[in-house]
């Protein structure tokens, strides 16, 4: 049976609240570091103090400022003891303050001798300095990036606790490519992707692959349209429940969205851009929710041009950063290379007939 639209099409923020409804943060879990990054934080651990005393920065001599006052090439200084000579990473020698180059200190006679004054602190990592007392690593709800597991790995943490939804593709042969995308911008954001091919296009084939208890979130890739070999839909409405397929949102029109039992399902279509915009609108939110994750970064900037946009459907539209100013590149309709070109994304609500040239608009980073 072939699968149909309805005469009307289903509001993106109708869709989207259906969906979000009852849907809560997933439970954190702890990993090591080396997985942790992109994942969001939860209950972030607090570290201690490093270094955690005075260290040596650079390599040279070990020496107290104050003994040092008027020594020059000039007026040479002697030292009554042979100074101490660290490394970087060395702890700093009791009274001493600052480390100066190998040749600011002549130790070639009986005497050693300075030929250069020191400041206190010079060439010194202060303790605290990089890490003070309980300072967290990461902050609750963003994602985890490498200045966070820098900050852990220097204070001795080898895992994080995070949230990180697990997401299930069910991948409709003939649209692989797409998959690859979706996966590879999921895993970007922090999700551990998994991926099953349906054997055939034929809603049992799909169906047999909607298994929602090895995922907090399943999507299916293509077949969400209204082609003689299309039946994810069909798929879904067997397994699941379907709340809406027909979105008033352009591009991603034929996408869908469901539950498996409290399971959240959107049903992509297999066009890349397509699929991608749907992602968008309706991945993002709910990877968003499942994370229990703080507002994603946007930036305002004005238009260079203006954006127009038909009433009644949501569109997205893909944003380039020229000089300053958000060209657009494509709205409705996305060519490959406008989302190769794209700095951001931006959604135009259905009720909006768009932007005027010059009016500052929120959008949203594509990296971030």
């Amino acid at each position: 049976m072939t699968q149909r639209l309805p005469p009307s099409l289903t509001p993106l923020d109708a869709a989207l609240a259906a969906l979000l409804d009852r849907l809560e943060p997933i439970a954190p879990i702890e990993l090591p570091l080396a997985e942790a990054a992109g994942c969001i934080a939860a209950g972030t651990p607090l570290l201690t103090t490093y270094p955690p005393r005075d260290i040596a920065a650079a390599d040279g001599w070990a020496l107290s400022a104050n003994d040092l006052v008027g020594a020059s090439s000039y007026s040479p200084l002697p030292l009554t003891k042979a100074p101490h000579w660290v490394e970087a990473g060395d702890a700093m020698p009791q009274g001493c303050d600052c480390v100066l180059d190998a040749d600011a200190v002549d130790a070639s006679g009986p005497l050693a001798e300075v030929v250069a004054e020191g400041l206190p602190g010079q060439g010194v990592r202060r303790a605290g300095r990089d890490v003070t007392e309980r300072t967290s690593a990461g902050a609750e709800g963003a994602p985890i990036g490498a200045a966070d597991l820098l900050l852990a790995r220097v204070a001795g943490v080898d895992r994080l606790s995070v949230r990180r939804p697990r997401l299930r593709i069910v991948n409709v042969p003939g649209a692989t490519v797409t998959m690859h995308m979706i996966a590879h911008v999921a895993r970007a954001a922090g999700l551990h992707v998994s991926s099953h091919e349906a054997r055939a296009r034929d809603d049992a084939s799909i169906g047999d692959a909607l298994d929602a208890s090895v995922g907090d979130l399943v999507v299916t890739m293509g077949g969400s349209g209204v082609g003689r070999r299309d039946a994810a839909v069909a798929a879904l409405a067997q397994r699941g429940n379907v709340i809406a397929h027909g979105l008033a949102l352009q591009p991603g029109r034929t996408a869908a969205v469901g539950r498996l039992g409290r399971v959240p399902v959107v049903a992509l279509p297999g066009a890349p851009d397509q699929a991608l915009a749907a992602w968008l609108a309706l991945g993002l939110p709910i990877i968003d929710r499942l994370s229990a994750r703080q507002p994603r970064r946007s930036a305002t900037l004005p238009l260079a041009r203006k954006i127009a946009s038909s009433v009644g459907v949501a569109e997205l539209a893909l944003l380039a950063d020229e000089q300053g100013a958000w060209m657009p590149l494509a709205v409705g309709e996305w060519p490959l290379r406008a989302i190769a070109g794209a700095d951001a994304w931006l959604l135009i609500p259905g009720s909006s007939e768009g932007f005027a040239a010059g009016t500052p608009v929120d959008a949203y980073l594509m990296r971030e």
